[in-house]
């Protein structure tokens, strides 16, 4: 797993923290973070294999429990946060944010609220007329939307 899987596995932790509404102190950090390994110039694997969560932490914005992320999702291909957060809130939901005029908090409410949590639920939740029931999507807004999932 090279930096930039480690950077965006934190980066996809923030947003779904987002999406549920967490401490914006911490997905911050995660941000912070993946912005760090993302544009560090040392491999992540053989700073773990070299020096262990020590060497993790001299990296900017990386601490003892990140760090700890980092080694086991390099051991393992996940860590247990992100398979705790995941399994209350999809990773799926994730794909809404790639629709234009949806964002952190729409594709929250479209989750917690109406259980969309895929690009499939959103199709048919859209068919299904579900928009105009939608807190803060407006007309524009959702003709938008519709426009994007047809192609």
């Amino acid at each position: 797993m090279d930096n930039d899987a480690i950077a965006r596995r934190f980066y996809r932790l923030a947003a779904l923290m987002e999406i549920r509404g967490d401490d914006p102190f911490r997905l911050r950090s995660y941000r912070n973070a993946g912005e760090a390994i993302e544009t560090w110039p040392a491999p992540l694997k053989t700073i773990a294999a070299n020096e262990g969560v020590p060497g993790l932490q001299t990296i900017p914005g990386v601490g003892k429990a990140i760090a700890g992320k980092i080694v086991e999702l390099l051991d393992r291909g996940t860590f247990d946060a992100w398979e705790r957060i995941t399994a209350e809130t999809p990773a799926t939901v994730l794909d809404l944010l790639e629709i234009p005029g949806i964002g952190p908090k729409t594709a929250a409410n479209l989750h917690q609220k109406f259980k969309v949590s895929s690009l499939a639920e959103l199709k048919k939740f859209v068919a299904g007329g579900g928009l105009e029931m939608v807190d803060g999507i407006g007309s524009k807004t959702a003709e938008r939307i519709k426009e994007t999932l047809r192609r």
